[in-house]
């Protein structure tokens, strides 16, 4: 009797965490003919695919220039490799400003995008003398800050809002800040934003009015008003995106829901916190 052939491999969905510099990538965003981190991934991932394109979805798609710690990806690979295996080898073709970690089996049609339920960002400012290593990854700014005047200011953007006046136009403008926090450390300031989901260009637009209100160009007071508006506040001021880093993606949506976030954006996962996603089938 002839031997049956090997029956193939059913293929399988994984997640992983990514962390990247973000400083020589044209954001995360596959786009034609532009370097990209989700390009990237896929060309490694199509490697190990037999040449075949395997989808790389991200939790947020970071613009231009923007980092992360703690992207959250899901992909579906029809390989024998396991998830340790997958990852060494994803590794070891990606390029040395990008690398997954945390790679894992997910379930059928996971997708991080709308399966996140939050999302944290932190800026970096530089508050020091000169170092051109620290402002690869954060924002000089000469000036002492007002740490503690930021920190009050930052409060007024917390809660639910329509942030159209920090936003780029988005037809659904209202988004839940659940916290914001402005600490100092040497001379290093940190901007923490955490919500739900970000317009774009949203975190940079409010640590524009921090600064300005931490080196005394604005007061305090000011940014219930800029935030009640419709206009561009500050004249659409932005901090570069060289500052901001997507750290922490927490997981908890149905994985059905549509997703609220937008370009920014702005998000990701902290490697310390548990994900309640692989728990409750996000």
């Amino acid at each position: 009797m002839p031997e049956r052939a090997p029956r193939p491999r059913a293929a399988r969905r994984f997640r992983a965490t990514v962390e990247y510099d973000g400083t020589e990538f044209a954001g995360f965003q596959a786009q034609p003919g532009i370097r990209t981190v989700q390009g990237e991934l896929e060309a490694a991932l199509a490697r190990l695919s037999g040449g075949i394109r395997q989808p790389v979805v991200g939790a947020g798609r970071p613009d231009a220039g923007v980092h992360a710690t703690g992207q959250v990806i899901a992909f579906t690979y029809p390989g024998r490799l396991d998830a340790e295996e997958l990852a060494g080898a994803i590794n070891g073709l990606l390029p040395a400003d990008v690398a997954v970690r945390d790679v894992r089996r997910a379930p059928a049609g996971f997708n991080p995008r709308y399966a996140a339920r939050l999302r944290e960002y932190r800026y970096s400012i530089w508050n020091g003398p000169r170092s051109p290593l620290h402002e690869r990854t954060a924002l000089w700014v000469r000036s002492n800050l007002d740490v503690a005047a930021m920190a009050r200011a930052a409060t007024a953007f917390e809660g639910r809002h329509d942030f159209s006046a920090f936003g780029g136009g988005d037809p659904q403008p209202v988004r839940t800040v659940h916290r914001i926090r402005v600490r100092r450390s040497g001379s290093l300031v940190t901007i923490d934003v955490r919500a739900d989901a970000f317009l774009r260009g949203m975190v940079r637009r409010i640590v524009a009015a921090l600064v300005a209100v931490g080196t005394g160009k604005l007061e305090a007071s000011a940014i219930p008003g800029l935030l009640a508006g419709r206009a561009a506040a500050l004249d659409g001021a932005a901090a570069p995106a060289r500052g901001l880093c997507l750290r922490r993606v927490a997981m908890g949506r149905r994985t059905t829901e549509p997703a609220t976030e937008t370009n920014e954006t702005n998000e990701t996962t902290d490697p310390t916190e548990t994900d309640r996603a692989a728990h409750e089938g996000a």
